[in-house]
């Protein structure tokens, strides 16, 4: 992955990057999950919703074989080096993903605030309802329909200062963000369809991702 195939955002203090997953990815990643939740025996085995803060219908976590044949590893490793050469000026030699899991969300469910363990975070989308539904109050002039947002948070809102991101899921998308990055994703209705998501937590280069120079420069 080339530096001008992912895009960097930087809505306050960290930046955020956005990459697009190949359709066939997308597509193995998903057989991969139906295959899943079509085996009970491996449903039971998987399960990770003990591990997350979701309300939310059903997680599981990724076998660490499957994410390295997928081709799943080798995409997220060049989104990451490419974000962090291009916003740190630095070249990874460490990419160390420690679990990854799949959300499945429906009319609903939710996931409160939370944040991430490791350095780097992320999700992607690879199932999505054709709707999210209207808000009771649709009307509202202020706001956008955030039913079945992700929405990034950092900080407080100040004068010339944002404190949250919201994001439109669309099948294919990929964000990557600090791991400190505090997040919510917001309920929808109206809909009996799948939000599906994926997610991972990773480690690179501690020198790197160190930003008050304990191991050096």
């Amino acid at each position: 992955m080339s530096e001008g195939t992912i895009q960097i955002t930087r809505p306050f203090g960290p930046s955020i990057a956005k990459a697009e997953m190949p359709k066939e990815l997308v597509d193995t990643l998903n057989k991969y999950i139906d295959d899943i939740i079509a085996d009970k025996e491996k449903t039971k085995k998987q399960d990770w919703g003990h591990k997350l803060v979701g309300h939310v219908k059903q997680e599981f976590k990724l076998e660490n074989d499957f994410i390295d044949s997928s081709g799943f590893m080798n995409f997220l490793s060049k989104a990451v080096s490419a974000w962090i050469k291009n916003t740190e000026k630095k070249q990874i030699t460490k990419f160390l993903v420690h679990e990854s899991w799949v959300v499945r969300q429906f009319k609903n469910d939710f996931n409160p605030v939370h944040w991430h363990s490791g350095h780097i975070s992320g999700v992607g989308y690879l199932r999505l309802p054709k709707t999210f539904g209207k808000p009771e109050q649709a009307d509202k002039k202020q706001s956008i329909n955030k039913m079945g947002r992700i929405e990034l948070i950092h900080g407080n809102k100040m004068f010339m200062q944002r404190s949250t991101f919201s994001i439109l899921p669309e099948v294919g998308s990929f964000y990557f963000f600090p791991n400190y990055m505090m997040h919510t994703v917001y309920p929808f209705k109206d809909s009996d369809e799948e939000r599906r998501s994926i997610s991972f937590n990773a480690n690179i280069d501690e020198k790197i991702y160190d930003a008050y120079g304990a191991y050096g420069s």
